[in-house]
C-alpha cells in the first residue's frame, strides 16, 4: 500500500513532476493527479498501482509502511544509497505508432 503522502515525498526524493512520474510509471498525468488528490492510501486500478510502485522502486525509492522496520515508526519513504536519476520509460511501439499518425 501506498499513500498519497509517500507519493508526494517520493516525488519530491527523486526531484521528478508529475509528468516525468507518469512516463516512468506509464501512466497518464491525470492518473498521476488523481492518486496524489486521494485521502491516505491510494485507491485505484490494481495494475495502475503495480506500474506506479514499480516505477518508484526502479527510481530507488523505498516505501516504509507501518509494522516496518524504522527507527521512529510511521509511514514514510526511503531512497536508496546510489540511486541514480530515474529515465523515462521508452514508448512502446504502439504509442510512437500513434504519434507518427
Amino acid at each position: 500500500m501506498i499513500t498519497a503522502n509517500q507519493l508526494r515525498a517520493a516525488r519530491a526524493l527523486l526531484d521528478i513532476d508529475q509528468r516525468e512520474l507518469a512516463e516512468l510509471a506509464e501512466l497518464s498525468v491525470p492518473t498521476i493527479q488523481r492518486m496524489e488528490a486521494s485521502d491516505g492510501v491510494i485507491r485505484g486500478n490494481v495494475d495502475s498501482l503495480m506500474k506506479l510502485v514499480s516505477a518508484l522502486d526502479h527510481a530507488g525509492i523505498e516505501l516504509i509502511n507501518p509494522g516496518v522496520t524504522s527507527t521512529t515508526g510511521g509511514r514514510g519513504v526511503r531512497l536508496r544509497e546510489h540511486a541514480a536519476k530515474p529515465k523515462a520509460a521508452r514508448p512502446s511501439s504502439s504509442r510512437t505508432l500513434e504519434r507518427i499518425r
